[in-house]
């Protein structure tokens, strides 16, 4: 699996596992930084400091690998999200939304902010950069919030 970094970036990437082991700002544990998660990571803005972001931009749109959930968030309030992608030595397994997640230290609950624990991106397959707000199915009611999370 490999994660796309697209949109108003200098370089677009594509970035498997090893890619995103050699890149620098590594967070060995994310539990120190979202509790209850197990795995590590790569800081957020180590990814985008590899594809260089162009002027002006102002939001990050995180999209699952089958492109039915996206969350587009503020990028100046994600600038210390992570991107998990293992657990030990391997791939972050499926059952922890691997083999790709992105994690926000400190979101709200959900359907209270922009920056909630629905923008916690299961799946990750492509980060979108851009000037003003890209696509976003995170649920707006609680109804939908309680489907979203019943599997």
């Amino acid at each position: 699996m490999k994660l796309s970094v697209e949109g108003a970036v200098l370089t677009p990437l594509s970035l498997a596992f090893d890619d995103l082991a050699d890149l620098p700002d590594q967070v060995e544990d994310i539990s120190s930084l979202v509790a209850g998660r197990e795995g590590g990571g790569v800081r957020l803005s180590s990814v985008l400091g590899r594809a260089g972001l162009k002027p002006d931009v102002t939001h990050l749109t995180c999209e699952s690998t089958d492109g039915k959930f996206a969350a587009s968030v503020p990028l100046s309030a994600v600038r210390e999200a992570i991107v998990a992608y293992r657990l030990g030595d391997g791939p972050l397994p499926e059952s922890k939304g691997g083999p790709i997640r992105f994690f926000i230290p400190d979101a709200a609950a959900c359907a209270a902010d922009d920056i909630d624990q629905c923008a916690n991106v299961k799946f990750l397959g492509r980060l979108f950069v851009s000037k003003g707000p890209g696509s976003d199915t995170r649920p707006t009611s609680p109804a939908e919030h309680a489907k979203l999370h019943e599997h």
